[in-house]
């Protein structure tokens, strides 16, 4: 079990990889993200992107996966108020491997509650050729071993 005193800034995690299936790609999209890029073949051949693209949320639900799987099922988490930026620099394709890897960027005593405190990292999800395809900011609360003294 991993707490917040366990992190250093500047620590790098592999978080794993996935490879991205056609059938999810149209699925996960058909329920949440149904723009035509997404769900339709001709319609994305047709499209900036010139073929099927997995949606943002996808993507980012992938690299969730793989935080919870490769980090956070085995730390004192108590969950995240937020990201701070997310962005999607590359368009993921059917047969792509994600691999995930996450930065240690800060961990900050709370002030308020001596039983916590915060983890703000960088996650980067990179595709089989190594280019970066998502990069996220976000902040993620975890217990402390032992709280500090007030």
């Amino acid at each position: 079990m991993r707490y917040l005193e366990d992190f250093q800034p500047g620590e790098v995690i592999s978080l794993g990889s996935y490879v991205v299936p056609r059938e999810e790609i149209l699925a996960f999209a058909r329920q949440f993200d149904p723009q035509p890029f997404h769900v339709d073949d001709e319609a994305a051949r047709r499209s900036i992107f010139g073929g099927l693209i997995a949606s943002g949320w996808h993507t980012a639900s992938i690299c969730h996966r793989l935080l919870v799987e490769g980090l956070l099922k085995n730390t004192a988490s108590m969950g995240s108020p937020g990201l701070d930026e997310l962005r999607w620099l590359l368009p993921v394709r059917p047969g792509d491997e994600l691999s995930v890897r996450l930065e240690v960027l800060a961990c900050t005593p709370s002030r308020s509650k001596p039983d916590r405190g915060a983890l703000k990292s960088r996650l980067e999800a990179r595709n089989q050729k190594g280019e970066v395809v998502m990069t996220e900011v976000a902040t993620v609360l975890f217990s402390r071993r032992s709280p500090a003294p007030t």
